[in-house]
């Protein structure tokens, strides 16, 4: 049936079409509430002048009548008028826009969703304006929209705004979510975004070291986007003790219920994100319920409202501490909005309003204010020639000109952004073709183009400019409510914050022009700061417990265990105060570092002598008998093996530690090298005596060099692998007993560092096999027999070293190393040397060719 419905429709719109009957007609205008001025482009603007709405019955039995708005907000009024003045100056100016006249037509959102989006579809539609038959293109009614200031409705509007790309410049919605490019591509603001009003809330919070505070939010998107981004900044610096949430509907009771909460609190310090509306309802409650004791923190939608900061709601505000958009001191506004005069047309119906409101007055022609407060229905008749001068009210009070000023500023930004797609060079233009914009019919689209890339100077010397999220360059004021010498309260300026600045340097406070609502919180009176946590931090010689179910703000102290303090210090004797730890290691000062470097020197001394000794002795039989070139290059092994353990005394460095595992493998594995290729001469020089045996020309002096390059050769790819992946590292290692720092080298890996390990241990057992089972061969100096000793001696000595190593502490552990190095060095070179060396120097008549030959006779 549907189907049938909407076939129908489309049928008939499509033969009207093509019969001529459907035009390009206006079906109905909204009665709404604005201010308009011709121009040859005109800029639309959505103000919230009116705070009270009337509802109309929406039952759909007849038309709904249109809404009805009341109690018109003078400052407000002046934010119109601020854009008003703004396209004037512009106007006068020949510099900007030439030959071009700016106009505007402005409505009244009457802080209804609803009204803003009759507004935004009437500015966009050209409602009010006559259209002609059959003629649809030209100038857009409007380029673009300054407004709408609600964040909630800025969401909705710039939605649809954003299907025809047409520029909306909001002057005061801060929801974060209108970042968003995607879902708000239109969308720009000349106040900064919510997401860095709560970085400057929280950085308040953490310069007086409040850790637990209390949350009061609108339930609307401005609200809700502000509690997530406090939530998310606020759980590094402390707890949040309560979240509530003003409703739109049942708000007396729920508001009471949100101040009992408040006063139950055991948090001092309380922040609100709302509406000015919203924090209204919450303040009036708190008054009535006469709530002191708390420090407020307001956001910047109501931080400067002068209905809220009153000497009635003193007591209880008193001292609220404020985010509040940069003021801007406009020139000539002051004297423009004392130029305003009432305009009977029906466009500027809003005028008439304000007149009326300010006056008490009501215009004759009633017809043309019926959306007047009733209270000026009847009484005396308004004549036009009132004194405007002589009022003292919030609309000409520009001393606090902020959402004033970034309306001032949108404006600009507008203009400027014509101005340059007015300039643009022809065949150089950003459109298909590389065509300009013809300002005589220039769309939004296009305007959206140039205001994406605008930045200037004004002349309050601000650069304006926006990011890639339509985002002004976040700057606001800190203001504190005191009162005056007169008694009055006022929003006063205390400091700055700045989020281009670096981190952590944002925030400027005068500490000395805060006024605290606290006993004796007066200015300059050494206020006492008022604080806000759940716990108390714990005294010297306690810790944190939390308690369970509750945030991390809260819990008990209980006594420190021994060393509980941090893994750098220790707790003293009475566990209140940290003591540095000591950090020890194997030091050339101290008795065991003095005595294991002398041994090593002595040991290296004593190879190099025996070295000298075989030099000198080299043309000797016992010294050519054992293989002289092996023989020097063992002692050579030997003497880096001593030195090597040099490494491992003293502080570990990143040098020393990769060093020291370096050399001792190396200098062990050519020591091991030398003896097995020394063992396997024995064995084949053996078998060489036999008759028919040739093996020594398989294994002579070329293969012996090789057998010990190429040994040598796998060990370094093993320290060289394990230096590139893992290598060793100084490192402090805390001890949970005592109160010291253990600073020794982390192997780094410890598979590199078994392989190094390893490596030495199967060479050293390949020799010991070999040199056992060639001990007993008959020969006047059986060199196998030395070596089988001293392969005992080195596998024993690194045998008992792993446990030892293990269940050694501190820095007897690298003592253990060291020991080991030194005895298996020992070992090996006396072991194999001494025999040798008594020989040469003290029977010298054993170390001819006569003596050995009769040696191997009587054998």
């Amino acid at each position: 049936m549907k189907c049938m419905v909407y076939t129908y429709v489309f049928l008939n719109l499509f033969f009207k079409a093509l019969s001529g009957e459907l035009t390009c007609q206006i079906q109905d205008t909204f009665q709404l509430q604005g201010l308009y001025k011709k121009g040859d482009i005109m800029l639309g603007g959505i103000f919230e002048v009116s705070f009270k709405t009337k509802v109309p019955d929406l039952s759909f039995r007849a038309k709904p009548e249109e809404w009805t708005c009341e109690s018109l907000d003078f400052s407000v009024f002046q934010w119109a008028q601020t854009m008003a003045f703004t396209i004037e100056e512009i106007n006068r100016d020949q510099s900007l826009l030439p030959n071009i006249t700016l106009g505007y037509r402005l409505y009244d959102n009457c802080m209804r969703l609803q009204v803003a989006l009759r507004a935004a579809t009437a500015l966009v539609s050209d409602a009010g304006l006559n259209i002609a038959k059959n003629h649809c293109d030209g100038l857009p009614p409007v380029v673009a929209i300054v407004g709408d200031p609600l964040s909630t409705h800025s969401i909705a509007i710039s939605r649809m705004l954003g299907l025809f790309r047409m520029p909306m410049v909001s002057f005061y919605a801060t929801c974060s979510c209108l970042s968003n490019k995607q879902d708000h591509p239109s969308f720009f603001r000349t106040v900064p975004s919510d997401a860095f009003q709560v970085k400057a809330m929280v950085q308040i919070i953490k310069h007086y070291g409040w850790s637990w505070v209390g949350v009061v939010v609108s339930d609307d998107e401005y609200g809700q986007y502000a509690l997530k981004n406090f939530n998310e900044e606020m759980k590094y610096i402390g707890c949040i003790s309560f979240a509530e949430t003003i409703p739109k509907s049942n708000i007396k009771l729920t508001v009471s219920q949100i101040v009992n909460r408040i006063k139950q609190s055991t948090s001092t310090v309380i922040v609100v994100f709302s509406s000015r509306a919203d924090a209204t309802s919450l303040v009036k409650e708190a008054v009535q319920q006469n709530v002191t004791g708390k420090q407020w923190i307001a956001s910047e939608a109501w931080s400067t409202a002068t209905a809220l900061a009153t000497v009635e709601n003193f007591a209880s505000f008193g001292g609220t501490i404020g985010i509040a958009i940069r003021k801007g001191v406009i020139p000539g506004l002051e004297k423009f909005l004392f130029k305003i005069q009432p305009d009977l047309l029906p466009d500027n119906n809003l005028g008439l309003r304000f007149w009326e409101t300010m006056f008490g007055c009501t215009f004759q022609d009633s017809s043309r204010t019926k959306n007047a407060s009733a209270v000026f229905q009847s009484g005396k008749a308004c004549t036009g020639l009132e004194n405007i001068t002589e009022t003292k009210t919030a609309y000409s009070d520009v001393s606090e000109s902020r959402a004033s000023y970034n309306v001032y500023k949108a404006v600009y930004a507008l203009a400027h952004a014509l101005h340059n797609l007015m300039h643009c060079e022809r065949g150089k233009g950003p459109f298909e073709n590389n065509t300009c914009a013809d300002i005589k019919s220039v769309q939004p689209w296009q305007l959206l183009h140039y205001l994406k890339k605008v930045s200037f100077t004004n002349r309050l010397n601000e650069t304006v400019a926006f990011d890639d999220n339509g985002d002004a360059l976040a700057i606001y004021d800190i203001v504190n409510w005191q009162r005056e010498v007169d008694g009055s309260v006022t929003t006063k300026t205390i400091g700055i914050f700045d989020a281009a600045k670096k981190s952590g340097k944002e925030i400027e406070l005068k500490e000395e022009n805060i006024f605290w609502n606290f006993h004796s919180g007066k200015v300059r009176n050494k206020p006492r700061v008022p604080d806000s946590v759940c716990s108390r931090s714990c005294p010297p010689g306690t810790r944190k417990a939390n308690r369970k179910g509750e945030p991390a703000c809260c819990f008990d102290c209980i006594p420190c265990a021994d060393g509980e303090i941090s893994d750098q210090y220790w707790s003293n004797y009475e566990r209140n105060k940290c003591v540095i730890r000591e950090v020890e290691f194997l030091s050339y000062e101290d008795a065991m570092g003095i005595t294991l470097t002398s041994t090593a020197l002595f040991g290296a001394c004593l190879s190099v002598g025996v070295l000298a000794v075989f030099i000198h002795h080299r043309n000797t039989p016992v010294v050519k008998a054992n293989n002289s070139e092996l023989s020097f290059l063992l002692l050579v092994s030997l003497t880096l093996c001593f030195l090597c353990s040099l490494c491992f005394i003293g502080k570990p460095s990143d040098l020393t530690c990769r060093l020291r595992h370096v050399m001792f493998g190396i200098s062990f594995v050519l020591c091991i090298s030398c003896i097995l290729v020394k063992t396997i001469v024995v064995l084949m020089a053996f078998k060489a005596t036999l008759p028919g045996n040739n093996m020594m020309k398989w294994f002579g002096v070329a293969q012996q060099r090789s057998t010990v390059f190429f040994c040598t050769f796998i060990q370094s790819l093993v320290c060289t692998v394990w230096l590139m992946t893992a290598p060793p590292v100084p490192a402090k290692i805390p001890t949970f007993q005592t109160a010291k720092l253990i600073f020794e080298c982390n192997v780094g890996s410890l598979t590199g560092f078994s392989c190094l390990l390893g490596y030495i241990g199967l060479l050293a057992s390949i020799c010991f096999v070999l040199a056992f089972f060639a001990r007993n061969l008959p020969d006047n100096f059986n060199e196998a027999r030395f070596i089988t000793f001293s392969m005992l001696i080195f596998c024993a000595v690194w045998i008992t070293f792993i446990p030892a190593y293990i269940s050694s502490p501190g820095k007897y552990t690298v003592a253990v190393e060291i020991f080991a190095i030194l005895a298996s060095s020992f070992g090996l070179l006396v072991a194999i040397f001494s025999p040798k060396c008594y020989i040469i120097l003290f029977k010298p008549e054993r170390n001819t060719k006569k003596a050995m030959m009769s040696r191997t006779l009587s054998d």
